[in-house]
Parts: structure tokens; sequence; C-alpha cells
């Protein structure tokens, strides 16, 4: 079995290549190679599946997902990770033939050379929710996958109708896939410790809901619904229907009691609202 980074290599490459790591990018590096196996096994990564691996950053994740996939796909927004990530996997044994490595933002990307099949990523705290939506959203061969994401980040994803952490995220994830917890992690794994807990959120794709003209009618109303949660549905649909005798009649028709607050609905319930609105 091929080494993994450790602590004291990971702190040796970042300071060879000038990297401090910053919290405008999100950027706390794993250290623990036996957290990365454990995210990867966890991901249900095969030798057939080509992995995506946003912000890599140093690498130790990479090399874990390297032992494992056919081919890996990482997207590095810092100039010198990325250029730093081959050199790094060479030293390990691994073959960079197998490496693909981009130096954009994720939230530019549109496109990937080879479609991926399973997705593994520390995502910045920042950017995570945004981020694992887009990539659910363009690339469908995604099969499954794990992030790690703050835990308070964590909850929102995996929440169920009323729950107090239950929200947009919450329901417009499910749009594509079922989204479970895979655990928590110790702050002690992450260069530098950072001052919030982290955890990990498995997905694993199912059919998706609809076409994509009503995916932009759904989440239009799932915006509006979550926009002021104490608002009952008649209200938070007002301006998107005309008025609230008209969001009324819309929600009632759709089967559903227009007092009825967002947060106490699912997105079967919400589809329902934007086949009747759409009519």
């Amino acid at each position: 079995m091929s080494n993994l980074l450790g602590a004291v290599e990971i702190r040796e490459i970042a300071e060879r290549i000038g990297v401090r790591p910053t919290k405008k990018l999100g950027q706390n590096f794993v250290v623990d190679a036996n957290t990365c196996r454990k995210i990867v096994k966890s991901a249900d990564v095969r030798p057939t599946d080509v992995a995506l691996e946003i912000g890599p950053g140093l690498g130790s994740l990479t090399l874990a997902m390297m032992e494992s996939a056919r081919e890996v796909v990482a997207i590095e927004i810092d100039d010198r990770l990325a250029a730093e990530l081959p050199e790094t996997a060479k030293r390990h044994g691994f073959d960079t033939i197998d490496l693909t490595i981009i130096n954009e933002d994720a939230m530019n990307i549109s496109t990937l050379p080879i479609e991926p099949t399973v997705l593994v990523a520390n995502l910045p705290y920042n950017v995570s929710v945004p981020v694992l939506l887009r990539f659910l959203e363009l690339f469908p061969t995604l099969r499954s996958g794990v992030v790690m994401v703050q835990s308070e980040v964590a909850d929102r994803l995996v929440a169920k109708p009323n729950s107090k952490t239950y929200g947009s995220p919450s329901v417009k994830a499910t749009w594509w896939a079922d989204l479970t917890s895979a655990g928590t992690v110790s702050r002690s794994i992450f260069w530098p410790v950072p001052n919030v807990d982290s955890s990990l959120v498995r997905f694993v794709r199912h059919q998706s809901a609809g076409d994509e003209a009503l995916r932009k009618v759904v989440f239009k109303i799932i915006d509006a619904a979550f926009a002021q949660r104490r608002k009952m549905m008649r209200a938070a649909l007002s301006d998107m229907c005309g008025g609230s005798a008209a969001a009324s009649s819309i929600i009632e028709a759709s089967g559903i009691d227009p007092t009825i607050r967002g947060e106490a609905l699912e997105l079967a319930d919400f589809i329902k609202i934007a086949i009747t609105l759409s009519k």
C-alpha cells in the first residue's frame, strides 16, 4: 500500500511552495491519512471510477483517491497548489497519467474533460452548498459521493421537514440525490485546526424529479418559501402568483393547505405547487 501524506510532510510542502492556509479560501488541510482512507471508503470509490475532487489542497485526499479510483480529476483554484499536486503524487509512487488537474474556481466550471462518477471533497465552508448543488446539476454521471463540510452545513443538507435546520439546501439537494450523515471528523485532523466542527455527508443519486424547466420553477418556489421562514405559503408565494388570494387558490389546487409554512413541505409538495402554477 502506498504511503499517504502525513502532518510533517504537509507542513514541509506548504513551507517549500510558500503556502499559508487562508481563511478567505477556506483552507484547512487534512493531515490524517486514516481519515482520508475512511472518507474514500465511505464514498464507495471503486477501481472503475473517475473520482472528482474539489479543492485538493496539498493532496491528502487526492492520494487516497488515487489508491482506489481508475482516474482522479482535481479542481484547484490556487496556482501553487495545482502545480505541486502532480509532483506530490509522483513522489508517492502514483502514475500522474491518471491525474487531471484543473486550475480554476469550481464555481466557474461548467464542463470537465472526462465524465466523473464519484465526488469526494473537503469543501471550503463559505461555498460548500452552492458548489455541491452546482455539481449535482451539471454532472449527472456522478453516482455518489462524500463531502466534508462544516457540521452546521451538514445538518442543513440532511435535515427533514419540520426541523429547525430544514431549509432551501435540504430540499434542493433532494432533487438529485438522497443525502445522509456519514459521521463527524475531529478538528485535530486539520491544519490549521479550525474553530468549527466538521461532518461528512454522503449522497447517492436517484432519478431527477423532473425536467430542467420544472426544476427552475420548483427552485423559485423553494427560495420564496424559505426567504422568510415564518410566512405561510400563501404569503410567501403572493408576489409570484399575483396576490395572496391567487397564491391560496394555486396552493389549494395542488392539494396543500395554503396556511402551511415552507418548513413543513417536502420536495414532492413543492413540485405539486410548481405543476399547478405552470398550468
